[in-house]
């Protein structure tokens, strides 16, 4: 995955999820199997990660993508809407937002 900068030219999504801890194991299932069998072979996937939090009720994907239409392209394609049906089932719902970077910090 490449270095978070504001020169780079690609499209960032995040994805926040709400869950129970009773199903936040079975969700991250899901995502792992949608990334491992999906989305990491769509054209224009760069990378990206899964992250819960310890109280197991929020989870939040993060992926890059050389451009938004690529992004878009993936959510089509039927595979990716019978998995996303499936998601959220097991959620209070969730919302993939394009950000573009503004700033980048390191320790100084």
């Amino acid at each position: 995955m490449p270095t978070i900068s504001r020169d780079a030219k690609l499209q960032t999504v995040i994805t926040t999820f709400e869950v129970t801890p009773g199903t936040c194991q079975d969700l991250l299932e899901l995502l792992q199997s949608a990334y491992d069998e999906v989305i990491r072979h769509q054209h224009g996937f760069i990378g990206g990660a899964i992250h819960v939090n310890d109280a197991e009720t929020r989870i939040c994907s993060y992926s890059q993508w050389e451009n938004r239409e690529d992004f878009q392209a993936m959510l089509r394609t039927p595979e990716m809407r019978r998995r996303n049906r499936r998601i959220n089932e097991l959620c209070k719902g969730f919302a993939p937002v394009m950000y573009d970077v503004v700033s980048t910090y390191e320790k100084g």
